[in-house]
């Protein structure tokens, strides 16, 4: 390859099969080699195609190998990878997903892409020190800032997507309506707990600094307070606790 080759072109050709090589590409002997480049560009699309299998795998549950393959070869061509790291590929596809016209029927989908997409980010994400369980047990709990450990996010879904992305996998069948999602890690592997609409109110809050007290009365009615708080300390997504002035 000789320096006539732009970075943009060569992108460009090697995501479009329906490009000619770039003017430039040539194999040892200095004479245009397309044949050469079309197998690169071949290898490129094979392993995105590979990365988007393993990284939503229920999402390819959901409308078949054959659908995904289609889906994810269209979302590659429009989205090629901006960073070395082939395992964080596919941040777009849930906007993708939800803007792509032959998914219109599976309106939970992008939701599912999602959240696999959190869970992946979750499984990558710096490791923290989760503070001890009797950490808890402080009288002055309610008044503490709590820090979550950066694998912990929370997101809001229209649609029971945490059991849908469960039964895709060989679970059993959704059986709630919209709901918010925690996504811990307590171990090696991230893991997502189903909870009421509205509960991200309360991780909303914590993550700008107000006290548990004030963070925990956004929380909708039908939240279990305990066995929320118990999924934050079970999951090991509490790092940090900080009082004032006690």
């Amino acid at each position: 390859m000789t320096d006539r080759v732009s970075q943009t072109d060569f992108i460009a050709a090697a995501m479009n099969p329906e490009r000619a090589a770039p003017l430039g590409i040539v194999g040892p002997d200095g004479t245009p080699a397309p044949k050469r480049f079309s197998v690169y560009r071949n290898n490129i699309i094979v392993s995105l195609k590979a990365a988007m299998a393993d990284g939503f795998p229920a999402v390819a549950s959901l409308v078949g190998d054959a659908f995904f393959a289609a889906m994810s070869d269209v979302f590659i061509r429009k989205t090629p990878p901006n960073s070395p790291i082939l395992t964080l590929y596919g941040a777009d596809f849930a906007d993708f997903i939800a803007s792509f016209e032959p998914a219109a029927s599976l309106p939970y989908l992008s939701g599912v892409a999602q959240l696999e997409y959190a869970l992946r980010r979750a499984y990558h994400a710096a490791d923290a020190l989760p503070v001890a369980a009797r950490a808890l047990e402080n009288p002055h709990i309610f008044s503490a800032q709590i820090t979550l450990a950066p694998a912990c996010t929370m997101l809001s879904f229209a649609h029971p997507v945490a059991e849908i992305r469960a039964a895709a996998l060989g679970g059993p069948k959704p059986t709630s309506g919209a709901q918010d999602v925690l996504i811990t890690r307590p171990d090696l592997d991230p893991i997502a707990t189903a909870l009421p609409a509205g509960t991200i109110a309360i991780t909303t809050a914590l993550q700008a600094g107000i006290p548990l007290g004030q963070a925990i009365e956004h929380a909708p009615d039908e939240l279990d307070l305990t066995a929320f708080i118990g999924a934050l300390v079970s999951g090991g997504a509490i790092t940090k606790l900080e009082y004032d002035n006690v």
